[in-house]
């Protein structure tokens, strides 16, 4: 009997959903390597191995089987997929094109070798961003300069502007995704992309406010608000525009600030400056990596007070989404601040869910953890914390969560907000 390698769903699946693999026709007890690999949009190669061993009917099923070594120990049916590793160093993987799928090889070899190479089963796997109906439209209305996705089907749809961090560009990978699942999502680019300014150096709430309008006056956009998803900087950019801009029904933040960070921001005739930071507190890891945690400073202090944004005017829920284990900044105390805050002027108290042994960067299921790469804006390597696997299982669940959050206050009948009596 040939060996042979079984995927489900099938051939074809998108990024965010589980992939089940297992291996047939072996013999009892036969060992075998796993090994997957894809390349990325610049042709970075990714890969990733484990050694593991048969049953007594010569089967393996990831689900089942531990891995014995290799990138990784234990049982987990996507450990291939979270260890994908680029032989660069600092590498992260990211989806620059939705439009094409990922192409994932996966290999099976015989024995234990650490270089093995007699392949006994190959097949290769699409790993696609865009769902079967999604549709793509790139929006070049005004200054805004962005991409919608919308389900398929009849809409109108609930809506999500989505915003990303100081890599700056246009990203669309979790926008493209999380339109699988019935949201009309705006991925929204704000610097280094097209016309828009090459640098973070001056940044205006008008901007995103001409974003927000669009998504309410679209027709296949269900009103009366819009949700909002923000990372890092991004997520202070989501905060500013909760409480400043009238249409924002909910708010999810990964990992933001609860002031205004980097830059200063300008609205009509108010300017929120940028809590401060001394470059001094920066601290070199043994391996030479910058870790960037101590160098802010409290937002509660008063020289600070101007770049606090006042997040009591938010008419919407929020919800934190908190790696206990950030080393950009301390994500878990800016969640609390602002919990501190918002019940103080008789708000509501946000839902904060914190993932211990995680970093900074929680993006998608499925995707590798990045606890360190590049910073743009540092120019050498950082560390984001988080410990791999901790980290994985937190991009899963927070997945859900922002889902689940957004449905209740888009898509259900729980679509408004009430101050605390």
């Amino acid at each position: 009997m040939a060996v042979s390698v079984r995927l489900t769903p099938g051939p074809r699946s998108l990024w965010d959903e589980p992939l089940a693999i297992s291996v047939h026709g072996l013999a009892p007890a036969q060992r075998v390597t796993l090994r997957a690999s894809l390349r990325d949009e610049k042709g970075e190669l990714f890969q990733a191995s484990a050694r593991y061993e048969a049953d007594a009917g010569g089967q393996l099923d990831l689900a089942r089987a531990p891995a014995l070594g290799g990138s990784y120990r234990g049982v987990e049916p996507m450990g291939l997929f979270r260890t994908l590793r680029s032989e660069t160093p600092f590498e992260r993987l990211v989806k620059r094109d939705v439009q094409t799928p990922f192409l994932v090889d996966l290999e099976v070899y015989e024995g234990h070798d650490p270089q093995p190479t007699k392949v006994l089963a190959q097949v290769v796997h699409e790993r696609g961003f865009l769902g079967p109906g999604v549709k793509r439209i790139p929006v070049r209305e005004g200054s805004v300069r962005a991409t919608l996705f919308l389900p398929p089907g009849a809409g109108p749809f609930p809506g999500i502007i989505d915003l990303y961090g100081t890599g700056g560009s246009l990203c669309e990978y979790r926008a493209s995704l999380l339109a699988g699942h019935g949201f009309a999502v705006l991925a929204l680019a704000y610097f280094r992309f097209e016309d828009l300014p090459k640098e973070l150096i001056d940044l205006h709430l008008e901007y995103f406010e001409e974003a927000l309008d669009y998504m309410l006056q679209h027709p296949e956009v269900k009103g009366p608000g819009i949700g909002l998803l923000g990372f890092s900087k991004g997520g202070d950019l989501c905060l500013s525009m909760a409480s400043f801009l009238k249409g924002v029904t909910a708010t999810v933040l990964i990992n933001a600030c609860v002031a205004n960070t980097m830059i200063p921001l300008h609205y009509k005739e108010m300017t929120l400056l940028n809590t401060g930071y001394d470059l001094e507190r920066l601290k070199l890891t043994e391996s030479g990596l910058v870790d960037l945690v101590d160098i802010w400073s409290n937002p509660l202090e008063k020289l600070n007070c101007r770049s606090l944004i006042p997040i009591e005017k938010a008419q919407g829920p929020f919800l934190f989404i908190v790696g206990q284990d950030d080393h950009n900044w301390k994500s878990e105390s800016y969640a609390y601040m602002a919990s501190e805050r918002l019940q103080s002027h008789g708000k509501e108290k946000p839902q904060i869910i914190c993932y211990p042994n995680t970093g900074h960067c929680i993006e998608p299921p499925y995707f590798p953890p990045c606890l360190i790469s590049v910073h743009r804006m540092v120019g050498q390597g950082v560390i984001w914390g988080g410990e791999s696997k901790a980290h994985s299982m937190a991009q899963v669940d927070s997945w859900e969560q922002i889902q689940t959050f957004f449905q209740k206050y888009l898509k259900g009948e729980d679509s408004t907000f009430h101050n605390k009596l």
